[in-house]
C-alpha cells in the first residue's frame, strides 16, 4: 500500500499524539486564547462509570454539555416528579474540574412528556396553563443551578429549514411569544447565566434569515439573548465552508456570541435526505453499515481533512466564536451509532473506541495558532 507524504505525516502525528504529545498538549490548551472547547457527556460519564472518557474530558475540554440529563423528559418526567441526581452529578463534575457548564435544554419539542401539553389525556391544555408549566419548570431547573450553570440553551430547534417557526405544541398552544417567555423566565431564574438559542442547519440561507429575524425580534422587545448555537452535525462533503462562514458572520453582526455546538462529522452513507432532527428509523442494512470493523484509511484521511478545514475556519473567526463543543467524547458515545439506523458503527469524533486520538485530532490541533486559512 502506497501512502502520500501527507498521509505519512498524519500517521506519524497520530503515533506521537498517542504517547508523549497527548500527555503534553490538549485541545483546551491549544485553543486557550481563542475559544472554549467542549464535549457532551452521557449518563455513564456523569455517573462516574466511564473513567477513561472522564480522563479525556478532564485533559482536553474546558466546557461540558449534558447530552440528555437536563432535557425535560429525563429531569421532569411527571408533574410532581423531578429526577435531579444525574444532573447534580453532571454539574458537580464540571465544578470540580473548573469547567464552563452548559444547560441543555429548557424548551424543545422533543423529549418533552405529553403531560406538559395536555389538560387531560388527549385534550390540549390552555395557553395560561402551559405558560405556568413552562415557568415552573424553568424556575425549578434553572433556579436549582443558579450560579453553577454558566449558559443555557433556552430554546432548541424552533425553526424549520425554510426559516418559519416550527409547528410545535409550544407554538400552537401559546403562540409566537412562547420564545420571549422562555428567555424571560430563564433570566428570572438564573440572572447571571448566558442565554442561547440553539439549532441545526443554520448554515442554510433561509434558516439563517429566520434565526436573524427571531433574534432581532427578541432584541427589539428587550429580551436577553447572549448567543446562538450553530449545531455542527456535518458530513464529509457538506455543508460548504463558505456557507458556515456566512452564518458565523451574520450572527456575529447581531451582537451575540456564536458557538459551534453538537459538532460531529458523519462518515457513513445516508438513505435519502436526512436532517439532524429525530425522524424515521430505517431497518438496519449492511449497505448502511459498511465499516463495522474499522474505518478505511482513505476515510480517516478525509475525516482529518474535514476537521482541519473546519477548525481553520473557527480559528479564523476566533474573535466571534466563544465555544466549540463536540457531541460526545469518543466514537462509541456518538448518537450517530443509532441514528437514523440503529446499531451502526460510526466514526464521527476525534477519539476512537479505544479512547485513542485519531488523525483528525492532529488535523485539529494543527490549526491552533495558524493564520494560514
Amino acid at each position: 500500500m502506497n501512502f502520500s507524504l501527507k498521509e505519512i505525516t498524519l500517521i506519524l502525528l497520530t503515533v506521537l499524539i498517542g504517547g508523549f504529545f497527548l500527555g503534553n498538549q490538549s485541545l483546551k490548551e491549544s485553543f486557550r486564547d481563542d475559544f472554549r472547547v467542549g464535549a457532551a457527556l452521557n449518563y455513564e460519564q456523569v455517573n462516574g462509570q466511564d473513567i477513561k472518557a472522564l480522563n479525556l474530558v478532564t485533559l482536553h475540554f474546558n466546557s461540558i454539555s449534558p447530552e440528555n440529563v437536563l432535557k425535560w423528559g429525563p429531569v421532569h418526567p411527571s408533574p410532581d416528579e423531578y429526577n435531579f441526581e444525574p444532573a447534580d452529578n453532571y454539574v458537580a463534575f464540571g465544578q470540580e474540574e473548573d469547567m464552563f457548564i452548559i444547560g441543555h435544554t429548557l424548551v424543545w419539542h422533543q423529549q418533552t412528556p405529553d403531560w406538559v401539553f395536555e389538560e387531560t389525556k388527549g385534550k390540549a391544555t390552555t395557553r395560561k396553563k402551559l405558560l405556568e408549566r413552562m415557568q415552573s419548570h424553568i424556575a425549578t431547573v434553572a433556579g436549582r443551578y443558579r450560579g453553577k450553570i454558566g449558559g443555557w440553551d433556552v430554546v432548541n430547534e424552533a425553526l424549520e429549514d425554510d426559516g418559519s417557526l416550527r409547528k410545535t405544541k409550544w407554538l400552537e398552544i401559546i403562540g409566537e411569544d412562547y420564545l420571549a417567555k422562555a428567555f424571560e423566565y430563564t433570566h428570572q431564574a438564573a440572572p447571571e447565566a448566558e442565554l442561547y438559542y440553539n439549532d441545526y442547519n443554520l448554515w442554510k440561507p433561509a434558516k439563517r434569515q429566520g434565526a436573524i429575524r427571531m433574534i432581532k425580534n427578541l432584541q427589539e422587545k428587550g429580551i436577553q439573548v447572549d448567543g446562538i448555537g450553530m449545531q455542527g452535525h456535518y458530513s464529509l462533503d457538506a455543508p460548504a465552508i463558505d456557507e458556515i462562514e456566512a452564518s458565523i458572520l451574520a450572527f456575529s453582526d447581531l451582537g451575540v456570541k456564536v458557538m459551534i455546538t453538537e459538532l460531529d462529522i458523519d462518515v457513513l452513507p445516508k438513505r435519502g435526505s436526512l436532517s439532524a432532527d429525530l425522524g424515521e428509523r430505517y431497518e438496519e442494512s449492511a449497505a448502511y453499515n459498511p465499516y463495522s470493523e474499522a474505518l478505511p484509511d482513505s476515510l480517516e484521511q478525509r475525516l482529518a481533512d474535514r476537521y482541519g478545514e473546519l477548525f481553520a475556519l473557527f480559528y479564523k473567526h476566533r474573535d466571534k466564536i466563544s465555544r466549540v463543543t463536540f457531541w460526545g467524547v469518543a466514537d462509541h458515545h456518538s448518537w450517530l451509532n443509532n441514528w437514523p439506523i440503529r446499531g451502526r458503527t460510526s466514526y464521527p469524533l476525534l477519539f476512537d473506541r479505544e479512547y485513542q486520538a485519531k488523525p483528525a485530532f492532529g488535523a485539529v490541533v494543527e490549526q491552533a495558532g495558524e493564520a494560514s486559512y
